[in-house]
């Protein structure tokens, strides 16, 4: 039975996949908070380890960080001690459920959420220490369009906003997906759609996002599925479990099932590290590689 203490992860670990195997990473983001962005991460998080994928999940939300109040998690040590330099990011790492590995943030430290852009490159830049070998890394991103929504993102290969049926969410996503398009070249997007009655709900929502980006922006929008909303899923919440694991059978705990599914089977595969800050994963794709200087 998974106990809810502050474990870390042992390196050499069994379920670790052959050295070779390149690494996805995936931020998952939204335009605003309060759409269910970090539930998704967490659950989708265990969704893959379920299927045999080896998991790390970041918890980049550096200022207002829940990932390990989710899971009932209470660790040492978080990123504002790898900030300060004050401990390594292989020692602030935390076991979950079903061995996913946890990177916590502080909450409530607003010197974390007011990161320089050289400080965010540096955070970043710390991945190259790790040793582990992975095949997913989940970073939860804070909400918004803030310089470490940007970092994060850039140093992704996909992107994944999650949107909600509401005004404000629906604007919010295409102000975010506008400035990563216009402003930093990106031009291929995940959409999940959290919190909906049906399917076709989920689409409708979609494409009510589609429409407006194909009519201003140069992006390709993907529909990668949809969360129903679920009671379970809210009791699971209040239990601080992910509804994967509590409650496996809910509809919530299938479509986050579907979703690891279809990125495993469907999602290309990287090739090399993408974006601006290639080092981020250097060392997950090429252990032997050695860490890069940050750029001026």
């Amino acid at each position: 039975m998974f106990m809810p203490e502050s474990v870390h992860y042992p390196v050499g670990d069994a379920r670790q996949p052959a050295q070779s195997r390149p690494v996805r990473v995936i931020c998952v983001t939204s335009g605003k908070g309060g759409v269910g962005k970090t539930n998704v991460t967490v659950n989708l998080a265990l969704a893959l380890s379920l299927q045999n994928q080896s998991v790390m999940l970041l918890d980049a939300d550096l200022g207002l960080a829940n990932v390990d109040v989710m899971l009932g998690l209470r660790p040492l040590y978080n990123l504002s001690h790898v900030i300060s330099q004050e401990r390594s990011l292989a020692e602030v790492i935390v076991s979950g459920p079903n061995g996913i590995r946890i990177v916590p943030a502080s909450s409530g430290i607003k010197r974390m959420a007011e990161l320089t852009p050289q400080e965010n490159a540096g955070l970043v830049g710390a991945f190259s220490e790790l040793n582990d070998s992975l095949d997913v890394l989940l970073i939860d991103s804070c909400a918004g369009i803030s310089e470490s929504v940007v970092t994060f993102s850039r140093a992704s290969h996909e992107v994944m906003v999650v949107v909600c049926d509401e005004p404000a969410s629906i604007t919010d996503a295409y102000a975010l997906i506008k400035l990563l398009s216009q402003e930093h070249g990106m031009d291929r997007f995940q959409i999940l759609a959290n919190r909906v009655a049906s399917a076709q709900e989920g689409r409708e929502l979609f494409h009510k996002l589609l429409r407006v980006s194909d009519r201003f922006l140069d992006v390709a929008l993907n529909f990668c599925g949809f969360i129903p909303e679920d009671p379970q899923l809210r009791k699971a919440v209040r239990a601080q479990r992910a509804v994967v694991e509590a409650f496996p059978n809910s509809r919530s705990a299938e479509a986050f099932h579907r979703l690891s599914a279809q990125i495993i089977g469907r999602w290309p595969i990287p090739r090399d590290a993408s974006g601006y800050l290639q080092f981020f994963i250097e060392r997950l794709i090429d252990p032997a590689g050695r860490l890069k200087e940050l750029a001026a």
